[in-house]
């Protein structure tokens, strides 16, 4: 079963499907990313350090996302899961990829939090 977000988009539902849920956010906030004019660089970059669900640019800054998605706020705002521990994988694997490509600009790290189909961009989170 599916529910309709406030975007008209089918949400994941059911028994235990966070990986699923964890791709239609992403989705979402690519789609809300796209609207705004930034250009998807990268999608689920991995790498030794941990994954990058997004890799954007716009107007020269090389955006780095983390996406956090629930289904509600039992365990809290899904911007709360991006603790320290989690920034500084962010961070070594943004190295990674600023080195394995060359590349030396602005960057910005931004958290989007989708919480039943609602999208919050937090820019330069951390």
């Amino acid at each position: 079963m599916a529910m309709t977000s406030d975007d008209g988009s089918a949400t994941p539902s059911g028994d235990g499907r966070h990986l699923a849920l964890g791709r239609w956010g992403e989705r979402l906030a690519e789609r809300h990313y796209r609207r705004d004019g930034y250009r998807v660089l990268e999608r689920n970059w991995r790498c030794r350090s941990g994954e990058i669900d997004l890799i954007l640019e716009h107007r020269g800054t090389v955006v780095f996302c983390e996406v956090k998605t629930r289904s509600s706020e039992v365990f809290g705002h899904p911007a709360e899961a991006v603790d320290h521990r989690r920034q500084g994988r962010l961070r070594r694997a943004a190295v990674e990829w600023m080195t394995g490509g060359g590349y030396r600009g602005a960057v910005r790290f931004d958290v989007v939090a989708v919480l039943s189909g609602r999208v919050d961009r937090l820019e330069d989170a951390f």
